[in-house]
């Protein structure tokens, strides 16, 4: 078991994940803004009080805030999420009133909120095409190599040689498609669809729980079936074709995602497993200590969570402005001021919310309330 990394070494590992990639979120945004020319007025990374910066000859201030989970991009007339004219915006002169956000048309509007998402997922792409050019796709088909003895799949009957087609109802495709779908449906019933020497057949399991620890200790628990894959198999990926590549994995990913937070509504897997800061500070630091390439896997997972959470229809969130903005365009009108505020209220609340929770989560993961429990007992 290798060593846990240090508290440096975690916060070191945690700084080089998150604030790159809240940078080039808000580049995005950013970036979409001049595109469309609309002034920048502050680039922010992290919160609060401002620890250093500098202004450009665009009169943009580029400034590092004392607390550095987030960050934001303040466009000129970026101050009501419906577009409602302020008295101090109807007096601006003409030529600043065009440089401001809500001067914009609503579907420029719309790309500058979406680019930093997008650049998220760009990110993640990116990296993914990287590691498909340099190391192949894995493309081992779901062909069962071997069967554990009083497993999941013993009990359904599958064999070695068995290829199976579809799980409770979803197409298999190859090994992959198996063990994404398995591992957050532990204890669950399915139907597994397979074929055996040509011939379709089909049996019911009830999939099984695995409790595995980590080179760091770190127990968790997935789903299995009890089968082993054939032989691996790698096929190599051209320089043209690993964006593509990277493209469909990204999207399995988030797709894996929706899954997840379906699994959790729905029960089958406990909230205890939603991680916050701390749990991401953590993995982040063990991943560096694994080596850069399981550090650089882990970026591209937290970009494409981090793009998929913003677009998420909550108040405060990009997606919630971009909600909005999709009403504005059914309705021909913005959303009513005191509609905005409230959702807008609402929406930071549950953020608040969600952030207390799975900090909560996190310190009890790291066994905060048992050593507490422990204490006061």
């Amino acid at each position: 078991m290798i060593e846990t990394p240090g508290i440096l070494l975690t916060l070191l590992a945690f700084a080089l994940v998150i604030g790159p990639l809240v940078f080039l979120h808000e580049l995005g945004h950013y970036l979409a803004g001049r595109w469309f020319g609309v002034k920048a007025e502050e680039f922010s990374i992290g919160f609060g009080r401002e620890v250093a910066g500098f202004t450009d000859r665009r009169g943009t201030r580029w400034k590092f805030g004392w607390l550095p989970l987030g960050g934001y991009v303040r466009f000129a007339g970026d101050m009501n999420p419906a577009s409602q004219p302020s008295p101090e915006w109807l007096s601006l002169p003409a030529q600043e009133r065009a440089k401001t956000f809500q001067a914009k048309a609503l579907w420029q509007r719309a790309i500058i909120v979406a680019a930093g998402p997008v650049s998220n997922f760009i990110v993640a792409i990116v990296i993914l095409a990287g590691f498909a050019f340099a190391y192949g796709q894995n493309t081992t088909s779901a062909v069962v190599g071997s069967v554990q003895p009083a497993s999941a799949a013993a009990a359904a009957g599958l064999q070695p040689g068995d290829r199976i087609t579809a799980l409770g109802g979803r197409a298999i495709g190859d090994f992959n498609d198996l063990r994404t779908f398995t591992v957050m449906r532990a204890g669950a019933q399915v139907q597994i669809d397979f074929e055996r020497a040509g011939r379709p057949m089909q049996a019911d399991a009830v999939i099984g729980t695995l409790a595995e620890k980590d080179r760091f200790g770190n127990v968790s628990r997935r789903g299995v079936l009890g089968i082993g894959p054939g032989p691996q198999v790698f096929t190599p990926v051209s320089l043209w074709e690993a964006p593509f590549v990277g493209a469909r994995r990204t999207w399995e990913i988030v797709e894996t995602t929706v899954d997840g937070l379906g699994q959790i509504i729905m029960g089958r897997i406990p909230v205890s497993e939603l991680g916050g800061p701390l749990k991401i500070a953590q993995i982040s630091g063990e991943s560096l200590a694994m080596g850069p390439i399981d550090f650089v896997g882990l970026i591209a997972l937290i970009s494409i969570n981090l793009g998929f959470i913003n677009l998420l229809p909550v108040p405060v969130l990009d997606g919630g402005h971009l909600l909005f903005y999709a009403v504005e365009a059914v309705r021909r009108r913005p959303v009513e001021p005191q509609v905005m505020e409230w959702a807008f209220r609402g929406g930071l609340l549950a953020i608040l919310a969600l952030m207390l929770f799975v900090t909560l989560n996190d310190l009890g993961a790291f066994g905060v309330w048992r050593n507490l429990a422990g204490l006061i007992g």
